[in-house]
């Protein structure tokens, strides 16, 4: 009796296994859909000149989405470049150097930040760190950075506090702890007889991290970068409160800006016509960013695997 149901229960538990996850690339499918039909007005009067146009007013019943474009993405990558280094010092730390005393209470202090809603950061953000950074940092970065020939020009403008610039760091204060509780969980799957052999051989602790560590876990390590990059490409409030909410092109990153999410946030609620169909099609720009990158990074691990057979 038992040996006949067993094949039963097997395809019961496979065919609900299977629902589940094609069930996933259902709703995958079904935002898709949703959001190619909310923006089927601007996508009949603009078509693919909607990506480079930065022209936004809503009075003229004119829009764009270059300056959102143009925004997000300078917003995660100078929260990638701050984050990530800072990510792999916490835990480079936990797990090689730190007493094991003191790993649990940073580790949970990390996982704390986490937790912390987007909207205290943005509070935070904006009446705490946005008045220190224009009267403290700012001005010496401008005097600093700006006269440097090629790059001078990113850094240039006056000392708003808010703008581009600040919205990256309190992103990068944002992601930064998902991206260091993923690395230290990899970094501690490394078998220890590895690390032992390369610290035997006479490795340093940095040789032992840059040469055995991260080979070992990039897929786990870019699996955490990727989450990271994730939640900046999509983060609404806190951006909202400290971008400062300009239609305009950054002549700089100090300058104010917009990007995709604190455009929907701001404009969404009384949003009708041609405009709420521009802002859909925001939501669409910004779904289809997201996969590019996931299949970029995806491709970029297989490369990866492939060159280190070739290798061995």
């Amino acid at each position: 009796m038992k040996k006949t149901q067993r094949p039963i229960h097997d395809a019961i538990f496979k065919f609900v296994t299977r629902t589940f996850a094609f069930l996933v690339f259902s709703l995958l499918a079904a935002i898709m859909v949703s959001l190619i039909y909310g923006s089927q007005d601007t996508l009949a009067k603009y078509g693919l000149s909607f990506l480079w146009t930065n022209e936004w007013d809503p009075v003229q019943s004119e829009f764009g989405a270059l300056v959102p474009v143009v925004g997000t993405l300078l917003t995660s990558f100078i929260a990638l470049a701050v984050a990530i280094p800072v990510s792999f010092g916490i835990a480079m730390f936990l797990t090689e150097l730190a007493p094991a005393w003191l790993r649990r209470p940073i580790g949970t202090a990390v996982e704390m930040l986490a937790a912390i809603p987007s909207i205290i950061y943005g509070m935070w953000g904006l009446f705490i760190f946005v008045p220190f950074f224009q009267e403290y940092v700012q001005p010496g970065l401008i005097a600093f950075l700006s006269p440097i020939p090629f790059i001078g020009w990113m850094f240039s403008g006056a000392p708003f506090g808010i703008g581009i610039f600040t919205a990256g760091l309190i992103l990068s204060i944002m992601i930064t702890p998902f991206i260091a509780s993923v690395m230290r969980d990899v970094f501690e799957l490394v078998p220890p007889m590895l690390k032992e052999s390369a610290y035997g051989l006479g490795g340093t602790t940095w040789e032992v991290m840059w040469k055995v560590v991260l080979p070992f876990t990039r897929s786990g390590v870019i699996g955490g970068v990727m989450l990271g990059l994730g939640r900046a490409l999509g983060e609404t409030m806190a951006v909202t409160f400290v971008i400062g909410n300009a239609f305009q092109m950054p002549g700089s990153f100090f300058a104010p800006g917009n990007s995709i999410a604190s455009a929907l946030a701001n404009e969404f609620n009384e949003a009708g016509g041609l405009q709420k169909s521009a802002l859909i099609e925001l939501g669409l720009i910004l779904f289809l960013i997201t996969t590019v990158v996931l299949a970029l990074a995806k491709m970029m691990l297989m490369r990866m695997n492939q060159a280190e057979g070739k290798k061995s």
